[in-house]
């Protein structure tokens, strides 16, 4: 088990991301719950996971599924009471899994009770907490407009000033110059980690030192400051671990993020993998490049190398299912899930697997009047109004929602896939008779078994923490294969992005390297459709 008062301890660790309201349903209501995730904790401990990354459970009118906060030291009721909370603590730390919660300092939700002092009075000491502008209705400050569409800017006619939203109108943007705000919310971190909370991920926290003014949303002028100033405050402990995601990071931004000074965050949440095959728009796409995608994982392994850490990732609740997106969810998907999973944790940086990944879930398919994700539903209606058919929007939603990644947990092929006893607050894939918890833990050939043994050997061998890299064949169209070395170690990596067959010959110095994990039987010779293998040589195979 890690020793979790050393600082770095994440580095060896896997973490699990639970999204609350699919997870597990326990009196139901349709909704999952807090003791719903207890009861499923032995379930994650078998997996062998270090840390559960908690998607938001405070007190939330629920306009952007919790990541707008009315209360950041209380739970939202459906989920459950404060006593669950920390009996998910505990019983969570029993078994060697850390709680690592969401947190966002960016925005809160319009219904906080900072908020609606704000809109009393400019003269309330709670209006700076927030950004404003004067203006006239009608006329905006300028013509940013919100991440989910529309103005970034609302009108508040009782005070004639506009505030600034980033996201959703009922999400409006704290004012990070104010001291005071500051020091609130460094409170409010200490209250958790009193309540034995080992770690946070700070939602697009990137975006604190934003300057509507200068069209500055991501990577202001006082950014960096202002998160020493947080780390210094409020993440004491050395056994803290906080993750920030930053759509906007580069490498260069990335070593500043996750020093190993320990001066600012543990390590940093970035997208540019994500985004490559993305158009002006997410939801518009550009064709997949493996080169493109091998040169970008290349640059981020070897810039930080010693320098700054690394999440892991190609699932989480804001993208689609990973082996919809990136692998083939037909007649390939055990073996493209376990592909997918050999190529991402086979790299430096911390992994982090979405509920289902490890099963292998796929993005679902519905018609657009059966969606629930705000942003989702923003962008059917924009692109109605600009002529778009139903027909071209089906297919963007079918592939870029973030309801792809929202669908209940699929725990067994009973009704509602065992998520819940009543009506689920969002549909059920239907291939849960399929794909589910219980088929997996009965096939030793399983999704999930695979990701149990790739945890395992993460935590055996220290070339997958230490490691250096280097990428083989940087052009080719459809193998992706590097090398990692460090010390008396050294692991090759092998995979065919492909549904054909395809010539391979290991390099010199693992000719004669056993395979450690592969995702076909007698992984010798030729790679086979979507194969993908490990090999790992000691010191006398150098």
């Amino acid at each position: 088990m890690l020793d979790k008062t050393k600082y770095g301890w994440w580095k060896s660790a896997v973490f699990y991301q639970i999204y609350p309201k699919s997870f597990q349903d326990s009196d139901g209501d349709g909704i999952g719950d807090i003791p719903g995730i207890i009861g499923r904790l032995d379930y994650l401990a078998e997996l062998g996971v270090d840390g559960i990354w908690l998607s938001p459970v405070c007190a939330s009118p629920q306009a952007d599924n919790g990541y707008d906060i009315s209360d950041y030291r209380s739970i939202w009721p459906p989920f459950g009471t404060m006593e669950d909370m920390e009996g998910l603590i505990s019983e969570a730390k029993k078994r060697g899994i850390s709680i690592i919660m969401d947190m966002v300092l960016n925005h809160t939700s319009d219904e906080h009770r900072w908020f609606t002092e704000a809109l009393k009075s400019k003269d309330n000491p709670y209006h700076d907490y927030y950004v404003w502008r004067d203006g006239e209705p009608g006329t905006p400050p300028n013509d940013m407009r919100g991440c989910f569409g529309g103005s970034a800017w609302e009108y508040v006619p009782s005070l004639g000033q506009y505030y600034f939203h980033q996201f959703a109108v009922k999400q409006p943007d704290l004012n990070w110059d104010n001291p005071r705000l500051r020091r609130e919310l460094y409170d409010m971190i200490r209250f958790w980690v009193q309540k034995g909370v080992e770690g946070f991920r700070l939602d697009v926290i990137d975006s604190v030192a934003k300057e509507p003014d200068r069209k500055i949303t991501a990577r202001g002028p006082r950014l960096h400051e202002y998160i020493r100033e947080l780390s210094a405050n409020a993440f004491i402990e050395p056994g803290i671990v906080t993750v920030g995601e930053a759509w906007s990071a580069d490498t260069g931004e990335a070593i500043r993020w996750s020093s190993p000074d320990g001066s600012e965050l543990s390590m940093v949440f970035q997208f540019e993998h994500i985004c490559l095959d993305r158009g002006e728009e997410k939801w518009d796409s550009r064709p997949f490049s493996l080169p493109k995608l091998k040169r970008c994982f290349e640059r981020w392994q070897r810039e930080l190398h010693g320098k700054g850490w690394n999440s892991l990732f190609l699932d989480n609740h804001d993208l689609p299912r990973a082996v919809s997106h990136w692998g083939d969810d037909g007649k390939y998907r055990v073996e493209s899930a376990k592909l997918l999973a050999l190529m991402l944790h086979g790299m430096e940086g911390t992994p982090y697997i979405f509920q289902g990944e490890e099963i292998g879930m796929t993005n679902i398919r519905l018609g657009l009047e059966e969606y629930e994700d705000t942003e989702t539903l923003n962008m059917i209606a924009e692109r109605r109004e600009m002529g778009y058919s139903d027909a071209e929007i089906l297919e963007s939603v079918h592939r870029q929602s973030r309801d792809n990644a929202r669908t209940p947990m699929q725990w067994d092929d009973s009704e509602n896939a065992g998520f819940t006893t009543g009506t689920p607050w969002f549909a059920v894939n239907d291939n849960f008779r399929e794909i589910n918890v219980k088929s997996a833990l009965s096939d030793k050939n399983s999704v999930f078994y695979f990701y149990k043994r790739l945890i395992a050997l993460r935590k055996e061998h220290p070339v997958f923490r230490e490691g250096d890299f280097t990428l083989l064949e940087p052009e080719d169209e459809t193998l992706f294969a590097y090398i990692r070395a460090a010390r008396t170690e050294r692991l090759l990596i092998v995979c065919n992005f492909a549904s054909e067959a395809r010539r391979w010959r290991a390099p010199a110095g693992f000719e004669s390297a056993p395979v450690l994990l592969a995702n076909y039987p007698e992984p010798e010779g030729d790679l086979r459709p979507w194969e993908a293998r490990l090999y790992l040589a000691g010191e006398g195979e150098k």
